[in-house]
């Protein structure tokens, strides 16, 4: 009678252990179930979304960020933008210091080999300050505008606009400052204002030149870029 209750007693512990052991081992399983899809879900958040379209920044120093690093500039904060909304869009920054409409129009040909879908067209402001003909400013804008519908028929184009200091004439400096809304309304183009509202003219968000931003300028350049090609992005 004593060794078949000894027994069961050892039995009882061994049936308890085996279940503690059980329990632990479900829990363990459990908790390992949750860090894996835990692990999962972050790997799915961080996966890099698919690049299918193309923004390309057509410009001058401005665009080609002078003065400060390419990093900085307003077309890398812009892709900054695109890449944490998870939007399919790969930014080119095909800004050139010094760059006139009439050098833009003869390089704009080898850009357009590829596709683009949305083309901001950042040009004039150094036709401006050299006191070029606006009608010949005109001219070259256009003969651009007309390469990019030619090559991509679909793009979505985006004007900025552009002033000139008030030291190159009260008559020029209307005459030019109209020309970017006026090639806006004609090719059917979305129209920024003016890239440098709030920028130009303001010491502090501009380099010792007095014309190109600083780091900070271009946070603010960006944003004014953005109320304009945001609403042309594909969600």
């Amino acid at each position: 009678m004593l060794l078949h209750r000894t027994l069961n007693m050892v039995n009882l512990r061994i049936i308890t252990f085996l279940f503690a052991i059980s329990c632990i081992t479900s829990c363990g399983n459990n908790q390992n179930q949750q860090e894996q899809k835990k692990e999962e879900a972050a790997v799915k958040d961080s996966t890099p979304v698919a690049v299918s379209k193309t923004i390309l920044f057509f410009g001058n120093s401005l665009t080609a960020g002078y003065g400060v690093d390419i990093t900085e500039a307003f077309p890398a904060l812009i892709q900054h933008r695109i890449d944490s909304l998870k939007l399919g869009y790969k930014v080119i920054n095909a800004g050139l210091s010094g760059e006139t409409s009439a050098g833009g129009k003869n390089r704009i040909g080898w850009l357009l080999r590829q596709k683009v879908d949305v083309f901001v067209l950042e040009l004039g402001a150094n036709d401006g300050l050299r006191g070029i003909a606006v009608k010949e400013t005109v001219k070259n804008l256009q003969d651009i505008i007309d390469s990019v519908k030619t090559s991509n028929s679909a793009a979505k184009i985006v004007i900025a606009g552009m002033q000139v200091p008030p030291n190159m004439g009260a008559s020029y400096t209307n005459e030019f400052k109209g020309i970017f809304g006026e090639l806006a309304k004609k090719n059917n183009a979305e129209l920024i204002p003016f890239i440098l509202e709030g920028v130009g003219g303001e010491p502090e968000l501009n380099q010792a030149d007095g014309i190109h931003p600083t780091i900070e300028g271009h946070k603010i350049v960006a944003s004014n870029v953005w109320k304009t090609v945001s609403p042309l992005l594909d969600k």
